[in-house]
């Protein structure tokens, strides 16, 4: 019974030990191990062996990015102006060893050192310079905690500079000069505006002006192309009537005495017009009238010799 117990104890007492001699280390971390209060080696993430009672985890270090956000800090710009500033670090630890021996606590020292540096770099500038240059203060703090994080074992991912507050009275100042300027550009582009409509207005009037003016022109060359092609149609009709008489007069054969017979009867209606105050007797008229004369005295002789109409 007693040799039972024993061999009990003796198995629990090697159970406490494996028990304790195990070590599981979570993914992305890394444990500091001591053996006799002096550094020992690093456990990795798994199945780890130590021996208790004489390797100590001193430390556990978390492999990870780590943002370190600060509280907005005051910075005094080159000209004198106090301005907010609220920043973040983005950290990693590269060598466990050296963020556990060289420095006490990195993420106070990185916290520390970034909000001297951010310092010293506004410190260098004016405000306007301040408030839009985010990207070079980025790099100049970039550059500054780089050098001094490498003997720590850290690595800075990045610097995020979150919000840059001016004083009070310069961001009412800086409000005023943006509404004016605003106010400006709205009145430039108004301005702009109505100068291209004025210049489009004045382009389409002077377009419409050109095509009334092409329109009246092309109407008066079409009204002038009918009337000469009506006067032509004109012309040949009369031409054409003229030439119709002068065949129908030749064809009957008329002689002159017959011709001034015609003219003598149209006389009358030539003398009824008010505006009819002078006649122009052709030349020809003259020997018509004579053979009219002839005509009618040649008449006369023959009533006188045949009073009766007997006549062969």
């Amino acid at each position: 019974m007693t040799a039972v117990i024993i061999v009990a104890l003796f198995v629990a007492v090697l159970l406490v030990i494996f028990w304790r001699s195990v070590r599981i280390v979570p993914h992305s971390t890394e444990d500091v191990v001591e053996r006799f209060g002096k550094f020992h080696r690093t456990l990795g993430s798994g199945f780890n062996i130590v021996i208790p009672g004489v390797d100590q985890v001193r430390e556990r270090i978390d492999r990870r990015v780590q943002v370190v956000s600060f509280p907005p800090q005051s910075a005094i710009t080159e000209d004198n102006l106090a301005v907010e500033v609220d920043s973040a670090v983005y950290i990693r630890v590269v060598d466990a060893y050296r963020a556990t021996y060289e420095v006490a606590n990195f993420i106070q020292a990185v916290e520390q050192l970034t909000l001297a540096t951010l310092r010293n770099v506004i410190g260098g500038m004016n405000l306007e310079e301040t408030l839009t240059s985010r990207d070079q203060i980025n790099r100049e703090l970039k550059i500054v905690l780089d050098e001094a994080t490498r003997d720590w074992g850290i690595e800075i991912s990045r610097i995020e500079l979150k919000g840059i507050e001016p004083p009070g009275s310069v961001q009412e100042a800086m409000e005023m000069q943006m509404r004016a300027d605003r106010e400006k550009r709205a009145q430039l582009l108004s301005a702009e505006g109505e100068k291209q409509s004025a210049v489009m207005r004045a382009e389409g009037e002077r377009s419409a002006a050109v095509l009334r003016a092409q329109g009246q022109a092309e109407a008066q060359m079409l009204t002038a192309k009918a009337d000469a092609e009506a006067q032509a149609v004109r012309a040949r009709g009369e031409a054409d009537a003229i030439h119709m008489v002068f065949k129908a007069l030749h064809a009957s054969h008329l002689d002159s005495d017959v011709l001034a017979y015609h003219y003598l009867q149209k006389l009358p209606e030539i003398a009824q017009g008010d505006a009819n105050k002078v006649w122009i007797v052709p030349s020809e008229m003259g020997q018509a009238l004579n053979g009219v004369g002839t005509a009618f005295a040649r008449l006369r002789d023959e009533v006188v010799r045949f009073p009766n109409g007997s006549h062969s």
